[in-house]
């Protein structure tokens, strides 16, 4: 079969995992923060407020009021009258991911996220993985597509639009977000495509182009196992061990560590590459290798991204000032981890090449074979006719 000779004609992601949704949109800054104790006292200052200081403290928007009354999330408890009468106790956050490799929590309450995705909660839980697909940034280094198993943001740091592709389109890894006769026509040339390979392969094969991520596809089976190979050890960096069940680690003389304590209320972020030391305000971390400082998303510094997020100042008098009083402990372990996440990333990116350069069936190969173009009932979500919801003000609704 003759391989791919036109960029154009190299498959696209969209066409696929052809059912997507676009970035979550919180619209209020408050309802994330890196740790849930702040989450609990931020909720706690918000139902004590009453009248105007709490539709002030709530941080308006034309999507949510105080007197806003919409359906509870998917798989939460949480109150769906209006917040201008709540007085309950703060629901149990839950993790997130708030931007590339960044582990955050959220209030889960549909009545304080502006857009939040009801599609995504209904599918979310193990053994659910989400493909995050990166805006192209032009000439800007990173990734076109990232993986995570916690529910993600997916907004690029860059600013530039992507989308959120779950790997199932029912709950409990029910139906594989793949087009029609994908999965036949890869067994049938490669030998095995389940989805989990699949979304291997796409983690050490996929490239950003204009019109969105690209996935070439191998000419044999030979490049394929090798890729499925390499992109599931990515994976598992990437979901931090969950496909392996070990933590990622550099090797041992190579791991980071704290060599100065990081002060009460670090400043500034640097890094030292001829002594490999990362500076957290007056604390050093040592040795942190090259690839993971200069590891990028959208063109942007992970490792400041993520310090920024957790520094950066916030308006006295509002919910976003009520924080840590110093910085925690389970951060550094969390800056430490990160660390290694990307040095182990970062280091690996070459060996994705091979992969990279297709040289398989094309998008017309596709097409003769009936995969493309893709149904528009595959680019919809699935149905749960089973599954009963609470609708606003206490209603319920079957979807």
């Amino acid at each position: 079969m003759r391989g791919v000779t036109d960029a154009d004609d190299i498959p696209l992601l969209d066409e696929l995992m052809p059912w997507s949704v676009a970035p979550l949109r919180f619209g209020r800054a408050w309802v994330v923060a890196p740790d849930a104790r702040t989450l609990r006292r931020r909720w706690d200052r918000l139902v004590a407020a009453e009248g105007g200081e709490r539709e002030t403290l709530f941080r308006p928007s034309r999507a949510r009021t105080t007197g806003t009354a919409v359906a509870a999330l998917p798989g939460q408890r949480t109150g769906t009258g209006r917040f201008a009468r709540e007085s309950g106790p703060c629901p149990e956050p839950v993790r997130v991911l708030a931007g590339p490799f960044d582990e955050q929590w959220l209030l889960p309450d549909h009545r304080l996220i502006d857009t939040a995705r009801p599609e995504l909660w209904r599918v979310a839980g193990d053994p659910q993985l989400f493909a995050v697909e990166q805006g192209q940034v032009p000439g800007a280094a990173g990734p076109a597509l990232l993986v995570c198993g916690a529910l993600p943001e997916g907004r690029s740091p860059a600013g530039r639009p992507g989308r959120i592709r779950p790997l199932f389109r029912r709950p409990g890894g029910a139906e594989p977000n793949l087009a029609p006769g994908l999965a036949g026509f890869l067994r049938e040339r490669y030998g095995s495509a389940d989805p989990y390979r699949w979304l291997a392969w796409t983690v050490a094969a996929a490239v950003p182009s204009p019109a969105g991520c690209r996935v070439p596809l191998p000419a044999g089976p030979a490049v394929w196992a090798a890729g499925v190979a390499c992109g599931r050890e990515l994976l598992d960096v990437q979901l931090r061990g969950a496909l392996t069940g070990a933590r990622p680690r550099l090797p041992g003389g190579r791991r980071p560590y704290v060599r100065a304590a990081i002060p009460p209320r670090p400043e500034s972020l640097s890094y030292d590459s001829e002594g490999e030391v990362l500076s957290v305000g007056e604390g050093r971390i040592s040795p942190v290798p090259e690839a993971a400082w200069e590891y990028r998303v959208g063109g942007v510094r992970v490792l400041e991204q993520w310090f920024a997020r957790r520094t950066a100042p916030a308006e006295p008098g509002t919910l976003e000032a009520i924080g840590p009083s110093a910085w925690p402990q389970e951060w550094t372990s969390e800056l430490l981890e990160l660390v290694t996440v990307l040095a182990l990333l970062g280091a690996r990116e070459a060996e994705r090449a091979p992969f990279t350069a297709g040289g398989g069936p094309s998008r017309s190969a596709l097409r003769a074979a009936g995969v493309l173009p893709v149904p528009d009932r595959a680019r919809r979500p699935a149905s749960v006719f089973d599954h009963q919801e609470e609708g606003p003000e206490g209603q319920f609704m079957l979807v």
